[in-house]
């Protein structure tokens, strides 16, 4: 391959990539537990966004139960950012045309 079509490439892999960073920092995620009563939004950073909890989950009786529930939403959320960044990965690599990754 000729070094000024590689640095081209190599220049656009790296303008894909940026593109990239930037739309899973857009992306958006919400995850539940407990029949949605408390659900977590998570971005493409893994970052929570925005909480929500039913009032009766909340009982200051039981508040390891809550705990529990809050863990499961962000766990939930978390799986799903997970399924929508291999998506968006996958469409992204396929339309990059790199040699040897078999796309």
């Amino acid at each position: 391959m000729n070094p000024f079509e590689l640095l081209k490439n190599s220049q656009a892999i790296k303008e894909q990539a940026e593109k990239f960073q930037k739309e899973i920092s857009e992306l958006t995620a919400e995850g539940s537990s407990g029949g949605r009563m408390v659900t977590v939004k998570i971005n493409g950073r893994f970052e929570m966004l925005e909480i929500h909890l039913d009032p009766l989950c909340v009982d200051n009786r039981d508040v390891k139960m809550l705990e529990d529930l809050i863990v499961a939403a962000q766990h939930d959320a978390i799986s799903k950012m997970q399924e929508l960044l291999k998506e968006k990965s996958g469409a992204m690599l396929s339309g990059m045309n790199i040699p040897g990754l078999g796309i």
